[in-house]
């Protein structure tokens, strides 16, 4: 496959006559519900184990490091399963895996919390990773095949707000929960949320206009699909912004509730736990930050989150609360603005195999969350807090970097096509 122009969509091969779903009708209605109850489970189960990190080190008798492998593990595995999921649902179809993943997955966190021995634990977080990868991936590909260019900025935006509220849920609720009944109960009850979230999404969600059914797993056109987008020009800038914006937020969140319960903070579980009420933030901006890249451009939008997401980390090295619960507001919601653009601007470089390109954003993204998290852990017993702030700092510097270079060559293609229509004309 040949490499792609600067910023050029990979080539065409879907319908020729696609019928999009416009913003307002009340398919996309139905289609903006499905998908924010399908990240709402999806990241509910991924990150409910996060508050629940110091709660596991001493469960467990494990160090903080070791701890975040709940997480790790499931992020790990939810990276490589997304490479596999997209070329999947070219076979089986996007609702169908999604709507499975969703399932079993929610049945795995039932389970969970009766398991007495650490790395059963961990595998049947693995596991859960490996089962969820089946929705991220697929979901941005559906939109991207299924909503009118127009309002995908939209409609992306709100499957990201649908993520946020999950893993508020997956935060906030397990915290209360926790300090009422304990994490055992408080895990399962993450599980059956899953399962009712499943229920909607099968009964909203429409079958695919757009998606062209390819039997069997061809592995020739998958490889060849992958590395088309690893040739582009633009896609790998997007990929390499995912993995560097989520590691630095993932490294902050792992580690704040190990700096806040311990002196001279103190704070509980549920308090802890509301600390991540800031992700309501996070369900706003990238709902306005995708409506509003429809208008101005997504490399203004996706720089300024960028460096939204740097002053909030910055805040954090303070010793006051207050301040620090600013500073997580503030890169929560410059996070989400980033996520919400980068996400969008897969679906609108690739207009083939959207799966796979959806798949190795995805893979970036939660392989910096699944290895830069954990690294946080080194940062966090050599230097404590500061240096933790110092790594998420460094992270988002060189999403920065990608994302300045990806709005300077987006301007190019439009000076370059303004010129060339003055020309024929």
């Amino acid at each position: 496959m040949r490499s792609q122009g600067p910023l050029a969509s990979t080539n065409a091969n879907a319908s020729a006559d696609p019928v999009w779903i416009k913003p307002g009708s009340a398919a996309f209605r139905r289609i903006s519900i499905a998908l924010f109850l399908a990240g709402y489970a999806t990241f509910s189960l991924i990150y409910c184990v996060q508050p629940l990190l110091p709660e596991l080190a001493n469960h467990f008798v494990v160090g903080p490091a070791e701890s975040s492998l709940a997480l790790s593990l499931t992020t790990g595995f939810l990276a490589f399963a997304i490479l596999l999921a997209g070329a999947v649902s070219e076979a089986v179809g996007r609702k169908q895996l999604m709507l499975i993943s969703i399932c079993v997955a929610s049945v795995l966190n039932l389970i969970a919390p009766f398991l007495s021995d650490w790395h059963a634990f961990l595998v049947v977080r693995a596991l859960e990773g490996l089962m969820l990868g089946g929705v991220p991936a697929v979901a941005m590909a559906y939109l991207a095949e299924e909503i009118d260019p127009k309002g995908l900025g939209m409609a992306m935006g709100i499957y990201i707000s649908g993520t946020a509220i999950g893993g508020l849920s997956g935060r906030v609720v397990i915290g209360f929960l926790t300090d009422l009944f304990g994490w055992h109960v408080a895990l399962g009850a993450m599980g059956a949320l899953g399962l009712i979230a499943a229920l909607g999404f099968a009964v909203l969600l429409p079958a695919s206009r757009n998606f062209v059914r390819r039997p069997g797993f061809q592995v020739g056109y998958h490889l060849r699909a992958w590395g088309g987008h690893l040739k582009h020009a633009g896609l790998p800038f997007v990929f390499l912004i995912g993995a560097f914006a989520m590691g630095c937020f993932v490294t902050v969140f792992n580690y704040v509730g190990f700096r806040l319960s311990d002196a001279p903070y103190g704070l509980s579980q549920s308090q802890i736990g509301l600390i991540f009420v800031v992700y309501l933030c996070g369900s706003v901006t990238s709902s306005i930050a995708g409506a509003l890249s429809d208008k101005i451009g997504r490399g203004p939008v996706l720089v300024v989150g960028l460096l939204l997401a740097a002053l909030g980390v910055g805040l954090t090295v303070f010793d006051s609360l207050p301040v620090i619960i600013g500073g997580i507001v503030i890169l929560t919601s410059g996070f989400f603005v980033a996520h919400s653009i980068a996400s969008g601007w897969v679906g609108r470089l690739a207009e083939t195999a959207k799966g796979h390109a959806s798949s190795l954003y995805l893979l970036a993204y939660y392989l910096g969350s699944s290895i830069m998290g954990s690294v946080g852990g080194w940062f966090w017993d050599q230097g404590g807090w500061n240096a933790v702030a110092g790594f998420a700092g460094s992270l988002l510097l060189c999403a920065l970097f990608c994302g300045l270079y990806l709005w300077a060559r987006a301007a190019q293609d439009i000076r370059q096509s303004r010129s060339e229509v003055a020309r024929a004309t």
